[in-house]
């Protein structure tokens, strides 16, 4: 389905070989220009999707992709750009990075296929993660990281226990709160009828 939402998510999925190559070959103010970019386009598909009525299963999955491909690609271009503050935030970052694999990692075996569940705390996450990156790529300190990351793991964690709690994949679930109660519903009628 084209929809405005589901462009910008293709967009930024699109901009991640950019990035890529942008920081390979050490164009910084170019880089962080598409990462601005990459940014807005995640702060706004969602917001439009909702607002736009157009919230569906591939523009959950696209964002989702999007997300996962920007994020995993991130650290790469840091050690690209800024090797010496990549080494010195190194057990942040490492933590977050764990934390965030084990999440998919969890999904992926329970549902074999990556969750879409957009719950506040991630959205949270996603929030101080971006501006602790737009921080570290204009050239400024690191700390920012510091306090993203036990942010990332309470929030990777809340997704590990969504996917424990719920008795079938389902996208856009906003809190553990709201998974409980899916499976309690579930239970009862032996389907998800919200």
């Amino acid at each position: 389905m084209v929809s405005v939402p589901n462009l910008l998510s293709g967009t930024r999925l699109a901009l991640v070989p950019v990035l890529l190559s942008l920081a390979w070959f050490g164009l910084a103010r170019t880089f962080f220009v598409c990462l601005i970019v990459s940014v807005l386009t995640d702060a706004v598909d969602g917001y439009l999707a909702r607002r736009l009525n157009q919230t569906t299963h591939l523009g959950a999955k696209l964002d989702s992709w999007a997300d996962l491909s920007t994020q995993l690609s991130l650290p790469l271009c840091g050690w690209w750009l800024r090797p010496e503050l990549v080494r010195q935030e190194a057990p942040y970052l490492a933590a977050g990075i764990v934390f965030y694999l084990a999440a998919i990692a969890v999904g992926f075996l329970k549902f074999r296929r990556l969750t879409s569940y957009h719950s506040w705390g991630g959205k949270f996450s996603a929030v101080t993660v971006a501006a602790a990156v737009i921080v570290f790529f204009a050239n400024g300190p690191g700390w920012p990281l510091r306090i993203a990351m036990p942010i990332v793991i309470l929030s990777c964690l809340e997704e590990i226990a969504i996917t424990a709690v719920l008795p079938e994949r389902r996208d856009n679930v906003p809190s553990l709160r709201h998974a409980l109660q899916i499976r309690r519903a579930y239970s009862r009628s032996g389907s998800v009828t919200s």
